[in-house]
């Protein structure tokens, strides 16, 4: 791996809330960039500052020495590293390949393989941190892989980032990423409850919430999201489809190791009450409206 940002080509496959937010801060950096997304549009204002802007996954890979992912789902991942078009057909011996992405550890796995079977270097290395945190280059890194892996890329991941944590085996990442993930969800939805409760009795919201947040359940998540089920501010931060997303495949990476979160199920019922109302495209915060509907 080249030792300066300027010989060390970077790609990145997903320009949606969180990689246009990373895509600007390696350009930023100094790192020769291409990028790829499925809607070209996105590329378009980073075309404009010096991203190249490939017409295909493959094409993206073409030449890089990091290729880095961030997408939706398994099936997002899927569709841009594997096959004839995929990345990593166009992926050198000696490639670092870096899933972002919120993934099944099953699928990291198989990934892991593929990239192996190329004579790439794989790693796991999903964030913690939104939209915001993106931009901000304030990101932090749970990377799954061989450390050998991980450190001649820390110069990249770096520059996104404020914490880069090596965690163990590839996988590893992932499934910490799922367990945060679902232990978010879970708080956003009793907040949501909690809030919907002081309204329908009578309390002064503002002096209830200042109790929960000045107190022991005053995560920054509560402190958070409570400003933006109340302004209400339903902006993209972290869309609402996503997290439920990140629950469901953590109750699926649970029941594999025997494991019923039943708090999770729970959650993962008041998301998809959310979803059904219209909500999956605002942020996570927009589980309340639904539950402030009488029956």
């Amino acid at each position: 791996m080249n030792s300066s940002p300027a010989q060390t080509r970077v790609t990145l496959l997903g320009l949606g809330l969180m990689g246009s937010g990373m895509a600007r801060r390696l350009l930023s950096a100094g790192f020769p960039l291409t990028v790829y997304n499925r809607d070209p549009a996105k590329a378009a204002p980073l075309a404009a500052t010096g991203a190249r802007v490939a017409a295909t996954p493959r094409d993206a890979a073409t030449g890089a020495n990091v290729i880095l992912c961030m997408v939706a789902d398994d099936v997002a991942s899927r569709n841009l590293w594997l096959g004839e078009s995929g990345a990593l057909a166009g992926a050198a011996r000696g490639t670092v390949c870096i899933e972002s992405s919120t993934l099944t550890v099953g699928w990291v796995h198989e990934l892991a393989a593929a990239a192996a079977a190329r004579g790439c270097e794989f790693i796991d290395a999903p964030v913690t941190g939104s939209r915001l945190q993106a931009a901000a280059g304030e990101l932090n890194f749970l990377v799954g892989g061989a450390a050998e892996a991980l450190e001649p890329v820390r110069p990249v991941l770096a520059a996104m980032s404020r914490s880069i944590t090596l965690l163990g085996p590839v996988g590893s990442g992932a499934l910490v990423k799922l367990i945060n993930n679902f232990v978010c969800g879970v708080q956003v939805a009793v907040l949501a409850e909690a809030i919907v409760l002081m309204e329908r009795g009578g309390l002064d919201r503002a002096k209830a919430l200042e109790v929960l947040t000045t107190g022991a359940p005053g995560s920054p998540l509560v402190k958070t999201l409570s400003v933006r089920m109340t302004t209400p501010d339903y902006t993209p931060n972290f869309h609402l489809s996503l997290m439920a997303k990140d629950i469901g495949y953590a109750i699926k990476e649970a029941g594999a190791r025997s494991l019923h979160l039943a708090t999770a199920v729970a959650a993962l019922a008041t998301f998809e009450r959310a979803i059904a109302a219209g909500c999956g495209a605002q942020d996570m915060s927009a589980v309340i409206e639904p539950l402030r509907v009488k029956p």
